[in-house]
């Protein structure tokens, strides 16, 4: 149920990934504005990434899971009643940060539950399923989402992304997590600064998981505003309808289906070092390809290629987290790699819309593609390239 309810919530989320940034392009006609608003709802979920953890280790996290939902449904139902007596873009900067931070509470709490679902030697599967399925369900979610945007208006999709919501609460309602166990005597109560850090000292102690930190948040810095500059990309250099935006991103979701089935299989055969290198460096080259195209093919086949390499370089950074992070610890290490991981990206978000409205999308793409090819070449003189670390000690 969980599996399934999760799916769906996903297809909704896809309804709010299209209809927002239309929402303020139909009114504003400004991709600057789209990349203000992407950077100020990452950055109220790097804010709430600090106390993320700490929540999630402590209250009770199939709760915390049903409550998130709820208030999300609440947030997001708020937008199409105001919206029908005119738009209201003022709102969406209210509403969508919330529902970032929230959200980031979430998926911190996300992330335990599969660890609280199956054994450890399953987690890289299981988290290559649930991504398969959900970007599945993303394939079509864009899909209908243009359509609904196109017919009834973008409103409309955020109103049926509320309701996915629901639909999650009601999954994470009818499942049983794991009982978790207590901490050890190792770590007695210090007071809340030492339950705040203690996912950060965590992280810095392992080398690999310090390297990823690092490397991934130079990767989320050039590349968190590349929804919004595909979109620009499709309406105002191509001309492309509502509708076909969400063709698009429809298409592109096709990547992270194959990244997340071919995630396990790559992993076992390549190692995590060659998995994760290699994914980042062909996710550099995609984007370079996105910059240069010139219709709606090759947008999405090389968007589709990037999700795909995100997909891959994604879930083995996260899979490597749950296996070698004690239960008690693994909500505030989520919590301060996420924090991290998303610092540099709202000015990241803002400087890649405002490079693609003032200098282009070619110039933009190619920057950044090369830049994150020069990560991947970094990671090679980084523990990231051993085969198996969780195993060879390299973690610590």
């Amino acid at each position: 149920m969980f599996w399934a309810s999760q799916t769906l919530s996903v297809a909704g989320d896809s309804f709010a990934l299209i209809a927002v940034p239309l929402l303020v392009l139909h009114v504003t006609g400004s991709v600057a504005q789209m990349g203000l608003l992407t950077g100020v709802a990452s950055a109220a979920s790097v804010v709430a990434g600090i106390f993320a953890g700490v929540l999630v280790d402590r209250l009770d996290r199939r709760r915390l899971l049903i409550w998130c939902d709820v208030a999300r449904m609440a947030l997001y139902g708020v937008v199409p009643v105001a919206w029908a007596f005119g738009p209201k873009v003022w709102l969406l900067f209210v509403v969508l940060p919330l529902s970032e931070a929230i959200g980031m509470v979430f998926q911190v709490a996300y992330v335990t539950a599969v660890r609280g679902l199956v054994d450890a030697d399953r987690i890289t599967e299981a988290n290559g399923r649930l991504s398969a399925t959900a970007a599945a369900a993303g394939i079509g979610g864009p899909l209908l989402a243009g359509v609904v945007a196109g017919w009834f208006g973008p409103t409309a999709a955020i109103a049926i992304n509320a309701a996915s919501f629901g639909v999650s609460a009601l999954g994470v309602l009818l499942i049983r997590l794991r009982r978790q166990p207590a901490p050890s005597a190792e770590e007695p109560a210090r007071g809340p600064w030492h339950e705040l850090l203690a996912g950060a000292r965590f992280l810095w102690r392992q080398p690999v998981l310090r390297a990823l930190t690092v490397l991934l948040s130079f990767f989320i810095f050039l590349t968190l505003g590349l929804t919004d500059v595909l979109i620009y990309h499709l309406k105002h250099d191509l001309g492309q309808s509502d509708g076909a935006v969400g063709v698009v991103l429809a298409v592109a979701a096709l990547g992270t289906v194959a990244g997340s089935l071919l995630v396990g299989p790559v992993r076992r055969r390549l190692g995590f070092g060659a998995s994760w290198i290699g994914a980042i460096a062909v996710a550099g080259l995609a984007i370079m390809g996105l910059g240069v195209s010139t219709g709606v093919p090759v947008a999405g086949a090389t968007a589709a290629a990037y999700l795909a390499c995100v997909s891959v370089a994604g879930i083995c950074s996260m899979s490597l987290r749950q296996q070698v992070t004690p239960d008690h610890l693994l909500g505030r290490v989520t919590s301060a790699f996420w924090m991290t991981h998303y610092a540099l990206g709202p000015a990241g978000a803002a400087v890649l819309t405002w490079g693609a409205q003032h200098h282009g999308v070619e110039a933009v793409c190619l920057l950044a593609g090369a830049a994150c090819l020069l990560i991947a070449v970094a990671a090679f003189f980084t523990p990231i390239r051993q085969q198996n670390p969780e195993l060879s000690g390299a973690t610590g």
